[in-house]
């Protein structure tokens, strides 16, 4: 598999899971955040530092102090010295199982897509733009992401889609209509242990849509302008991307991982369809890889 860049590791489990599950998961992550009433571990550096964190948290720390909301979002400052001369990284999770950490520490589940389009066979890349807060700023990305949001994906039934997040992300951030014919398909969860947060990987081939249709929507704007400051295509083939991949430096965490799903997903999709379907398919990808990595 094509590893993140050293200081980023990775784990991703695309086992499947019962959709029950997976929505329980994604539901309970949110509730969590609502509910939760903690003391964040900086407060010996202020004293008005007590929450309960009800999906708003992060705006009404804000409204008090801008810099403090900063200091105390968990994932964004993980290396951070404390008075005790600590961080939060080695406090909660170094040598410790990531599962283990307090539920305040995962304050952000992303969804993130692998984009194909299938007018002319090309795999798109996105750039997160400087002005992003985050991580992730000015590094290559999966081809749109969002982050769950109450206000956004939580509807009064409860129950979460995390096929609509996605949809959203390509709404408003690739100009992806409604109408347009997406065939998405979820491929698995992964967890960035360099930020400490959660993700769900996705692979959409816009069946109707390639460059110039994408490029011509984006010059007349889209919904979220300032998410992304590059985009580049290349064909989809396995030995294309792969290349792109080790070539481009700074990457965000799950990016790779989330491409390389995609590659073994069209493989195995690719294979089934053929009269002579091979179900190994998936080692094409892994040829591939060799390859690429034999060039140096």
């Amino acid at each position: 598999m094509v590893a993140p860049t050293p200081d980023v590791p990775i784990t991703a489990n695309p086992a499947a899971v019962s959709w029950y599950a997976r929505a329980t998961a994604a539901r309970s992550l949110l509730t969590a955040r609502r509910r939760a009433t903690f003391r964040c571990p900086c407060e010996e550096q202020a004293s008005r530092t007590r929450r309960v964190c009800d999906g708003r948290g992060a705006e009404r720390i804000r409204s008090t102090s801008s810099v403090r909301a900063k200091e105390w979002s968990g994932s964004k400052r993980l290396g951070r010295t404390l008075r005790n001369g600590s961080t939060l990284r080695q406090q909660y999770l170094e040598d410790a199982d990531p599962l283990d950490a307090p539920p305040w520490m995962f304050c952000s589940l992303g969804v993130n897509v692998a984009v194909e389009t299938g007018k002319d066979g090309k795999m798109l890349f996105s750039r997160r733009s400087a002005r992003v807060a985050g991580p992730n700023a000015s590094r290559w990305n999966s081809s749109a992401n969002e982050g769950l949001a109450a206000n956004h994906d939580l509807p009064a039934s409860g129950e979460i889609s995390l096929h609509q997040v996605a949809r959203r992300a390509l709404r408003e951030e690739l100009a992806v209509q409604a109408s347009d014919r997406v065939d998405l398909e979820l491929l698995g969860f992964g967890l960035d242990l360099r930020n400490n947060q959660w993700a769900v990987f996705f692979r959409a081939v816009l069946e109707d849509l390639g460059e110039e249709e994408l490029r011509a929507r984006w010059s007349r704007g889209v919904e979220d302008k300032w998410e992304h400051d590059r985009y580049t295509f290349t064909p989809a083939d396995p030995e294309s991307v792969l290349t792109f991949l080790r070539d481009t430096p700074l990457w965000a965490p799950c990016a790779p991982a989330l491409f390389y799903l995609s590659l073994v997903r069209a493989a195995v999709r690719a294979a089934v369809r053929a009269a002579d379907g091979d179900p190994d398919a998936r080692l094409t990808v892994e040829e591939a890889e060799r390859r690429v990595l034999a060039r140096g």
